[in-house]
């Protein structure tokens, strides 16, 4: 399976994607529906909050009062760390139960608000972000939902920066246009990209790359590097000592094929052994012709892996 992690701010539009792909036979994890399951009237997570924070959170039907919570666990850092210490582990604990029941070829879908913010971005094959301009977004929250206006701008204003989701967002789907527009670019998001990512990981196959056609230099070659740099980290776990950018597209300004070339460096042998199935698990399939290399199963971002031993090339471990 692959897993995406879908996100963007409050009334950016990203239940539209997640309802596209869902439709389109995407294993949706929806972290705000599981955040609301594990506090349910007659779970242990309520019962636990009623504990910490005192009986009069309760609604009259005896569900969660969401306000009155917010109003007593938002008032310092102590009480939010509170809240977080129930919530948080029993909203991991599910999401991980559903991740075990996705079937071997999922492309699963993890709709996470706060994706940015937790960091969690490295952890997922591919992030796609969901942006409109703040302005569009303010209107969308008073029209639709009846949040008033200064609500609405203060809780757009206390999540990430746009800055902050470019950094990490291989997929950027503007929301500026209609719901139609936004569901189109992402049924072809899913048929160009999801589709056939998963399907190379599956097989083991690399994506199709140019290496030989030189093309002008993008700057967003540095991101895209930073990014994928940040996922070998996640699957070299403690066997790599370090993994950076390097080649070509690490150059400002410099012209060159449209292929990101990383490298990992192993502290010894064993462990270059370890990261070599790691990086190949993680969607970076084994390159038959060249020893120690491995490349991108996404057909949207060609890049090739290579793992060495500190100052020597790594055997093939194949």
């Amino acid at each position: 399976m692959i897993r995406v992690g879908l996100s963007g701010g409050i009334g950016a539009g990203k239940s539209t994607v997640a309802r596209t792909f869902t439709e389109r036979g995407a294993y949706l994890i929806d972290a705000d529906k599981i955040a609301r399951e594990v506090v349910a009237p007659g779970s242990d997570g309520l019962a636990e909050l009623v504990e910490a924070f005192g009986d009069d959170i309760l609604a009259a039907d005896g569900s969660l009062d969401r306000a009155a919570l917010a109003a007593k666990a938002f008032v310092d850092e102590e009480q939010r760390q509170r809240l977080n210490a129930i919530t948080h582990p029993r909203v991991g604990a599910r999401t991980w139960e559903l991740l075990g029941a996705a079937p071997d070829d999922a492309i699963v879908v993890q709709d996470v608000p706060l994706l940015v913010e937790g960091g969690m971005a490295p952890f997922f094959n591919l992030v796609i972000i969901v942006h409109a301009d703040e302005d569009l977004r303010i209107e969308r929250l008073t029209g639709q939902r009846g949040m008033d206006a200064d609500d609405a701008r203060a809780r757009i204003r206390s999540q990430a920066t746009v800055e902050q989701r470019r950094e990490v967002a291989d997929v950027w789907l503007d929301n500026s246009g209609t719901a139609d527009d936004l569901a189109a670019l992402a049924a072809h998001v899913w048929d160009e990209r999801l589709v056939p990512y998963e399907a190379n990981v599956r097989a083991g196959t690399p994506a199709t790359r140019d290496d030989r056609n030189v093309v002008p230099a993008d700057p967003a070659w540095a991101r895209q590097g930073r990014r994928l740099a940040d996922r070998l980290r996640v699957l070299g776990a403690e066997h790599a000592v370090a993994v950076e950018h390097v080649g070509p597209t690490a150059v400002p300004d410099r012209d060159a094929p449209d292929v990101i070339d990383l490298q990992i460096t192993a502290r010894d042998l064993a462990a270059a052994d370890a990261l070599a199935a790691a990086v190949a698990a993680g969607g970076f399939p084994r390159l038959a012709d060249e020893e120690a290399a491995y490349a991108s199963a996404d057909p949207g971002r060609p890049a090739i892996v290579r793992v060495e031993v500190e100052s020597s090339t790594v055997r093939d471990p194949a």
